[in-house]
């Protein structure tokens, strides 16, 4: 049973009046929370159609909008996760933009006065209180330290952090009346997205750990001299805000200032997918969201990185397996396809298998015979949408990610250079891998465990096996056998035994009966012996029918 917290009454009435204005006040209806939050039956009856037509998904992410920056991210979160929407509320959700009005100055000053513990003028040389960029969560702010170095401050938005935890509470009771009042939602686990959001969420918010992941690129790319990764200020951040040296260039999109400036372009593009490809294949860590925003090209071509919050993460399994799918794919290997993805377990064992051909092959046979340049990942990602939710195929959060990652390269690739072709940039990266993957270092450490396991088992399999006889010698061993309805069984077994013996010994004396009754004297009156044999076989014969009718009525049972 969920218990809604007094104080957020009001937070909650907000957002069940704007999802019912939006046309979903049915379901804030069958949650029941008309009653607690008093809500007009009016306004849970709205289900019309606005002035001009659009979607239930175009209205959910207005909804979400128009709810605040907890549930654009809910909403920016729920558009990688494919088997739970439709396609249509995928597309719109991933429209969700953050972008909103700067917060007051003032309130800015006070929270980056508190941080520092000193104040701004105290610290920076100089300080544009002009916002660089503003969105739900945090601002970005240009400034400059006492030794001259440009850095860009990023803040945690004032007072955001209160405002996630209130939503973060009510999403997590939302989630627990869907799941105990909307019995089609018990499938999704509506408590367990609830806290998987609200761990990514909140992860958002820690400004240390973007920190930490720009470090973590930095060393990655350190003998790359194309990457470049802006080095962060420890001594000033902190959770709540992160100081970083500001970078300065082109913007990876802006063509004429490109060609303006004489840069190869085919280069940058080829060095772009050059870096999502290894930062996938052999680091196992990758930017999430390489945009033309977050992409500046520096003198000699350099491209400059920026905004490291959301990042992927991928072990060596994980790069195995998405090899041995890609290589799949490229060969237009249905089967191999799916057998992979039942081996990474986004697919069931028990999933519709034929009709997953079926349906891959439609798709596959669009692209079968055109160059790999000529195939492209968003088109194609745009085609798979509807199998994954119409399978359920659960694909990660972070392969989503890299599926993301790869079609905004791919935009970036092609508007740089129009015949950029991003297989050809990955097969170098590919075959390296596929060594790799062969060679003894590989597989070998992942090999000793296992005989490590086995020389373990070798070596007490002698004094396990003589302890186990010991025990059995002196009857200190019981096995004991669980069998469902067994008692069931074990009746049914002796009603059938009684029976089998019962027919037996009635057919035995019957026809013993039978055929001493031709030697009786049967002049009247009779003997004793004559009674008795008469008697028996009159009874063996009431026996032998009661028996067949037992039989007959068990059978009709």
């Amino acid at each position: 049973m969920v218990f809604f917290k007094p104080r957020h009454l009001g937070r909650y009435r907000k957002i069940a009046e704007v999802m019912a204005r939006h046309g979903f006040g049915a379901i804030i209806a069958q949650l029941g929370l008309e009653s607690t939050l008093r809500l007009p039956a009016r306004l849970l009856s709205r289900d019309r159609a606005p002035e001009t037509p659009r979607s239930a998904a175009t209205h959910l992410r207005e909804a979400f909008e128009e709810l605040g920056p907890t549930f654009i991210k809910m909403g920016q979160i729920a558009s990688m996760r494919p088997e739970l929407l439709p396609p249509a509320f995928i597309t719109e959700l991933s429209k969700l933009q953050d972008d909103v009005p700067p917060a007051p100055w003032e309130e800015v000053q006070e929270l980056i006065h508190k941080e520092l513990g000193a104040s701004i003028e105290e610290v920076f040389l100089a300080f544009d209180p002009t916002p660089l960029a503003s969105a739900s969560l945090a601002q970005v702010y240009a400034a400059m330290l006492p030794d001259r170095t440009q850095v860009v401050v990023k803040v945690q938005r004032p007072g955001v952090e209160k405002v996630i935890e209130k939503d973060l509470a009510i999403i997590m009771d939302i989630a627990g009346l869907a799941q105990e009042r909307l019995p089609w939602t018990r499938p999704f686990d509506p408590v367990g997205l609830a806290e998987e959001f609200a761990i990514a969420l909140k992860s958002e918010l820690d400004y240390e750990r973007e920190g930490r992941n720009a470090d973590r690129f930095r060393e990655n790319f350190a003998d790359q001299d194309h990457i470049y990764v802006p080095t962060v200020d420890w001594e000033l951040s902190s959770r709540c805000i992160l100081i970083q040296e500001r970078i300065e260039g082109i913007k990876a999109d802006d063509i004429e200032a490109l060609d303006a400036a004489g840069y190869d372009r085919q280069q940058i593009a080829m060095n772009a997918a050059q870096f999502i490809i290894k930062e996938v294949l052999e680091d196992g860590f990758f930017h999430a969201d390489p945009h033309p925003g977050n992409l500046v090209i520096m003198p000699d071509g350099v491209i400059g990185l920026m905004d490291f919050g959301t990042v992927g993460y991928l072990d060596s399994g994980d790069r195995s397996n998405l090899v041995r799918l890609y290589i799949a794919i490229i060969r237009f290997d249905v089967e191999s396809i799916i057998e992979q993805l039942i081996r990474m377990r986004i697919a069931s064992s028990s999933v519709d298998q034929y009709g997953l051909q079926r349906d891959l092959r439609r798709i596959l046979r669009k692209y079968y015979g055109l160059p790999l340049k000529d195939i492209s990942t968003s088109d194609m990602l745009v085609e798979i949408q509807p199998i994954i939710y119409e399978y359920r195929l659960q694909i990660p959060s972070d392969y989503w990610l890299l599926l993301k990652t790869f079609v905004i390269m791919e935009g970036v690739g092609k508007k740089l250079a129009p015949d950029f072709d991003v297989f050809e940039a990955s097969g170098p990266y590919v075959s390296r891998f596929l060594v790799k993957m062969a060679l003894p270092t590989s597989w070998g450490p992942s090999l000793l465990r296992n005989a490590a396991g086995w020389v373990d088992l070798a070596v007490d399999f002698p004094r396990q096996t003589s302890r186990i006889m010991n025990r059995l010698d002196r009857g200190e061993v019981e096995f004991q056998v669980q069998i469902p309805n067994i008692n069931q069984a074990t009746k049914q077994l002796n009603q059938m035994a009684n029976r089998v013996i019962l027919a037996i010994l009635v057919g035995t004396l019957t026809m013993a009966l039978a055929l001493l009754i031709p030697s009786l004297n049967l002049t009247w009156p009779w003997n004793l012996p004559t009674w008795l044999i008469v008697i028996g076989f009159v009874l063996m014969v009431m026996l032998a029918l009661w028996l067949i009718w037992s039989i007959l009525r068990s059978n009709r049972r």
